[in-house]
C-alpha cells in the first residue's frame, strides 16, 4: 500500500491504514507536514461548512482582480489559466448548490477533534491539539446581520454557537480591540499550537509502528493485467497494490496521467509570526473584515490568512504576508512592535483547492486500486482524520462512514 503525500491527509490515511493491517509507504520528496499542513492557522474546525463560493460572488470579481493586498486577489497574468476554474467557482454559488456543499462539509468536519483523538493519543500527542473554542469577530452588528446566509447554513448543520457582545465579548477576550463589538464563540472548535509538530508526531508514530516514509517524488503509475502493480519515482519502483494520491496541490500531474480531469487549482495563503507579541489571545480569532485567523502558538502569534490564485510557479508577494500585521494591529489595540524584538517571519504555501470547495475523496477513473483524497483548501487540518478513516474504508471495500457522493472524482465529467 501506497500513499502519496506526507502531509496531514497522507499522513492520516497512512495511519490509519496501517492500523488495519496494512504495509504502507509514504511516498514524499520534500519532508513531512512541510506544505499546506506547515503554515496553516491549525484551526480544527466543525464550524467550516460555509463554501467559498457564495450568492453574489460575480460583483467582487473586479475587486480581486484590482486589488493585489486585497483577502482574495488573482494575479492578472495567472487570469487565463484560472478562468475555466473561476466559471466552475461562480456556478459553485447558486443557494441550491451551497446547502448541499455545506451539508456534505458538515458531514467531513463534524466532531473533528474527537476523530483525530485516537491517532493523536497514539502518537502521545495529546499537548499539541486543544479544544478551548474559536471567536469569530464583527466590528458591528450591522457586520454580523450582514453575514446571517452562513450563519444560516452553520446552524442548519448542527454548528452550535453563542453570539457575544460588547463586554461579554470582551470578557470572553480581554486582548480584542473595543472597535469589534459582536463576536461568535464556537465551543466545538479546536486548534493545535504547532501544525508542523502535531502532523510530525503522527507521521513519528507511524514510523515507530511499522510504516515507512520514502523520500521519492512519484512520477506515475505501472499497471500489470488492468490492476496497479507500483509507482515509478524519481529514485525507482515502489511496488504495490493500492494506492492513494493524497499530494494536495502538487496532484494534478498524477490525476492526469490516471486519465481523469479534476478542476484543481491553488489558493496561495500567507502568514506571518510574531515570536514575542505584546499580546496573546487565548484562543484562535477570526476576524472576519480582515479575513484572517490569529493562532496563539508555541513559537508566538500566527497570523495566517488571504488568498492569491497565481499557480504554483509564481514568486511569493511577500507583501501579503507583512500586510497582514497591520491588520493584526487592528484586532488587538495592544500589539505593538518595536525595536529589540524579533523579527517576525513569514511563510506562503499552496492550498489544494476546488471550486465548489469539497475535496475529492473517492476511486480514481483508471482503477479502484487507486483512490483520491485532496483538494481540501481550508479544511485540510479539520477533516484529515475523517479523510484517513474514509480512504480506509474504501481500500476495505466498507460502505463508507459518509456518503461519499458529494466529493466523488467524476462529478466535474
Amino acid at each position: 500500500m501506497a500513499v502519496i503525500g506526507g502531509g496531514v491527509i497522507g499522513i492520516c490515511s497512512a495511519s490509519w491504514l496501517l492500523r488495519e493491517g496494512h504495509d504502507v509507504t509514504v511516498i514524499e520528496p520534500n519532508g513531512v507536514a512541510r506544505g499546506s499542513s506547515y503554515g496553516n492557522a491549525g484551526c480544527f474546525n466543525p464550524s467550516s461548512v460555509v463554501p467559498m463560493s457564495m450568492p453574489g460572488n460575480l460583483a467582487k470579481v473586479p475587486g480581486w482582480l484590482f486589488d493585489p493586498l486585497g483577502p482574495l486577489s488573482i494575479r492578472w497574468p495567472y487570469l487565463p489559466t484560472i478562468a475555466p476554474w473561476l466559471i466552475r467557482f461562480l456556478k459553485a454559488g447558486t443557494p441550491e448548490r451551497v446547502a448541499a456543499q455545506a451539508e456534505a462539509l458538515g458531514n467531513l468536519l463534524r466532531n473533528s477533534v474527537g476523530v483525530y483523538k485516537p491517532l493523536v493519543e497514539n502518537a502521545g500527542a495529546q499537548a499539541l491539539m486543544r479544544q478551548d473554542g474559536h471567536l469569530i469577530v464583527y466590528p458591528t452588528r450591522h457586520d454580523f446581520d450582514k453575514d446571517a446566509p452562513a450563519w444560516k447554513l452553520r446552524r442548519d448543520n448542527g454548528v452550535a454557537y453563542t453570539v457575544l457582545e460588547d463586554d461579554a465579548l470582551w470578557r470572553q477576550e480581554p486582548s480584542l480591540s473595543r472597535t469589534y463589538r459582536l463576536g461568535v464563540f464556537l465551543a466545538e472548535n479546536g486548534h493545535t499550537t504547532n501544525p508542523n509538530r502535531f502532523v510530525s508526531a503522527l507521521a513519528d508514530a507511524f514510523l515507530r509502528d511499522g510504516g515507512i516514509i520514502a523520500d521519492a517524488s512519484a512520477k506515475s503509475f505501472a499497471f500489470e493485467n488492468d490492476r496497479l502493480a507500483g509507482i515509478h519515482t524519481n529514485t525507482g519502483m515502489i511496488a504495490c497494490e493500492a494506492a492513494v494520491v493524497a499530494a494536495g496541490a502538487h496532484s494534478g500531474p498524477l490525476v492526469h496521467a490516471l486519465g481523469d480531469r479534476i478542476p484543481l487549482d491553488t489558493e496561495r495563503g500567507y502568514h506571518i509570526v510574531l515570536p514575542e507579541p505584546s499580546v496573546m489571545p487565548r484562543i484562535p480569532i477570526m476576524d472576519t473584515s480582515g479575513k484572517f485567523v490569529a493562532t496563539p502558538m508555541e513559537d508566538g502569534l500566527r497570523i495566517a490568512g488571504t488568498v492569491e490564485f497565481a499557480g504554483l510557479t509564481a514568486k511569493p508577494n511577500w507583501e501579503r504576508a507583512r500586510n497582514l500585521l497591520p491588520l493584526a494591529q487592528r484586532l488587538f489595540a495592544g500589539l505593538a512592535t518595536s525595536e529589540g524584538q524579533p523579527e517576525p517571519s513569514v511563510w506562503m504555501g499552496f492550498r489544494p483547492s476546488m471550486p465548489d470547495s469539497l475535496p475529492v475523496i473517492g476511486y480514481s477513473r483508471a482503477s479502484r486500486d487507486v483512490i483520491y483524497a485532496f483538494g481540501h483548501g481550508h479544511v485540510g487540518m479539520a477533516g484529515g482524520a475523517q479523510t484517513g478513516l474514509l480512504v480506509s474504508d474504501l481500500v476495505a471495500g466498507r460502505s463508507p462512514r459518509i456518503a461519499l457522493q458529494p466529493f466523488s472524482p467524476q462529478r466535474f465529467a
